[in-house]
């Protein structure tokens, strides 16, 4: 690789951070109390849920999988979070009835995927379907409200920083530890890059596989409550279509759709502040409500299009030039 390539290749490395600066700079200009400290905490706040989601999400990207379920648990485990708040259930055992149905959730597609060995999308599509059902069934089409107790979480600090804030930085930090400094986040990677290649080394990728779906359904119950924490209430739509927006924030950090390449700290945490900055930048510019998604789609496909760009020019880079005698 020459030094030029090396140099296209460190500058997609780090689009997400290009993206992100780009959006500051110009919501700045435009709108004066952008770069308030109030207004970069709140967009760090509102994050937070997103980012924790995107953070399993990541994980299940780099083995070219795909989790399209993740908005569902994260309806079902509220769902089932807010009949115990309704019985009077203390917290601690909704916060236990979450995370059990997270955990739940990740073993079911674990087990579809891995070991009845179901494409990750048809088996996460159905779940999302069995989960939207079952969580609609059991609130029964209807809003519940949540006890104070919930939106107290939302407004507790850890040395001085709000709790959604230190448990994203804390998650991202911990996730990319993992991934990076563990055996278990080198076989998350060889398998991304070619999982047939993994196996003939000896690792166990099926169990792999597992453990990150596994990975996905706890920390999208976790998303779940941080959710509740800033609403209050569990309505009908909750969680719909997080998934995507998890998918987005994962791919914007620079985590390829292709797996084995990508990373959670800073990348997801990037991805997702720079979705909520658009956001933000936007409801403080009154700009018509409509310009959201269209903007939000635009630096998305921005996103994927500098993923196949950098994933084509591996491929060339790679490519061993054949010799005819």
């Amino acid at each position: 690789m020459n030094r030029f390539n090396r140099t296209v290749m460190r500058i997609l490395d780090q689009s997400s951070w290009g993206l992100l600066l780009i959006v500051w700079i110009c919501l700045s200009l435009l709108s004066n109390q952008f770069f308030s400290l109030t207004n970069l905490m709140n967009i760090c706040v509102q994050a937070s849920s997103t980012t924790i989601v995107a953070v399993g999400m990541t994980f299940v990207l780099l083995t070219a999988g795909v989790d399209l379920s993740v908005g569902a648990t994260m309806f079902v485990a509220a769902a089932v979070a807010g009949k115990l708040a309704v019985a009077n259930a203390p917290f601690e055992v909704c916060l236990l009835a979450m995370l059990g149905m997270g955990l739940a959730a990740g073993l079911i597609n674990a087990f579809l995927i891995s070991r009845l060995g179901i494409i990750p999308f048809v088996a996460t599509l159905g779940s999302l379907y069995i989960g939207r059902g079952f969580g609609l069934w059991l609130t029964e089409t209807r809003a519940i409200a949540l006890p104070q107790t919930f939106l107290a979480l939302g407004t507790k600090q850890i040395w001085g920083i709000p709790l959604p804030i230190a448990l994203m930085l804390s998650i991202s930090v911990v996730g990319q530890l993992i991934l990076t400094q563990t055996r278990f986040g080198r076989h998350v990677l060889a398998i991304g890059c070619d999982r047939a290649a993994a196996e003939k080394a000896g690792i166990p990728t099926r169990n792999v596989i597992a453990g990150v779906y596994v990975i996905a359904g706890i920390l999208a119950s976790l998303g779940a409550l941080i959710s509740l924490s800033q609403l209050g209430t569990v309505s009908p739509t909750f969680g719909e279509q997080r998934e995507f927006a998890a998918i987005a924030v994962a791919v914007i950090g620079g985590t390829s759709l292709f797996g084995g390449r990508g990373g959670i700290f800073p990348g997801a945490l990037i991805g997702a502040l720079l979705i909520q900055s658009v956001e933000s930048g936007l409801v403080m510019l009154n700009a018509d409500p409509y310009l959201y998604p269209v903007i939000v789609a635009s630096i998305i496909f921005v996103a994927v299009l500098l993923d196949g760009f950098r994933s084509s020019l591996v491929r060339r880079l790679q490519r061993r030039p054949i010799f005819i005698p």
